[in-house]
């Protein structure tokens, strides 16, 4: 095992999630540490989804703790949770960019939401964070209309870097795109993880993705986390959704991709 000796940045304690009888987590536990990319897996139904809006604020669990950033998001006041959601940044599945307005305007809305900066000042900080994310200046004038699969998911993480956040949410970053261009989005995702010193959370299908990305997968499955660990560390539990997922003929030519892992037998 790895000892992982950087601060927690999320802590989930004892976390439950009930909709009237129905029952998506029962006393999950999970931390992720300070520059770590964590990847949520899990089959359908399992939470992911339900999960990273708990962690982000946006749904209260029924009980159990979620700490981000050493504050309990469920019980924090508004003021808190505006100065949390300014130290992070979220990439929603379809990109979630707005329809009426152009790259820089959408680009630029959290920063013209904190109300305090020049509009000169934004529209450099624009640029370079589409400079960022491999875009060139003469897209900051176009429509999501306009745009491509691959450029909407690349405006939407300038988008979820305006405000240079410490931690970074992406759901199903890779969905949609052809091989090629998800390729290059995993290598644009790892190389500003690097240089921007982020800990990044994702929610994934693409096993490609998860295996090339994470340096933790946190497995969801019988209404918990039942391993968080390495992709190595992963792929030894016996446990059927892993064995179907990660070991299966798929999942074993995803795996012998990746470098120095043993696939278990």
């Amino acid at each position: 095992m790895n000892a992982r000796l950087e601060p927690d940045v999320i802590r989930i304690e004892k976390l439950w999630t009930q909709f009237g009888d129905h029952i998506v987590h029962r006393d999950l536990d999970l931390s992720v540490k300070q520059g770590e990319i964590v990847s949520l897996v899990g089959g359908s139904g399992s939470g992911k989804t339900t999960l990273l809006r708990e962690i982000l604020g946006l749904q209260k669990p029924s009980r159990g703790k979620v700490s981000i950033l050493d504050k309990d998001i469920s019980n924090a006041s508004i003021d808190e949770k505006k100065y949390l959601y300014n130290r992070c940044g979220v990439l929603f599945q379809q990109g979630a960019l707005f329809s009426a307005l152009s790259v820089l305007e959408n680009v630029a809305l959290p920063m013209r939401e904190l109300g305090v900066l020049p509009d000169k000042l934004i529209e450099e900080s624009v640029l370079l964070k589409l400079q960022m994310v491999g875009l060139q200046s003469v897209d900051a004038m176009k429509m999501p209309s306009d745009l491509s699969g691959g450029m909407i998911k690349r405006v939407a993480l300038a988008r979820a870097l305006s405000l240079e956040p410490e931690l970074l949410f992406l759901d199903e970053p890779t969905a949609g795109l052809d091989p090629l261009l998800s390729d290059s989005f995993v290598e644009l995702i790892r190389s500003l993880h690097s240089e921007l010193n982020l800990t990044v959370v994702m929610v994934s299908h693409d096993l490609d993705s998860i295996l090339q990305l994470s340096s933790h997968i946190a497995v969801l499955a019988d209404k918990r986390v039942i391993v968080n660990g390495t992709p190595q560390e992963v792929i030894e539990v016996d446990h059927p959704f892993i064995r179907e997922f990660f070991l299966g003929d798929r999942g074993k030519r995803a795996l012998t991709g990746v470098p120095d892992l043993i696939i278990p037998k």
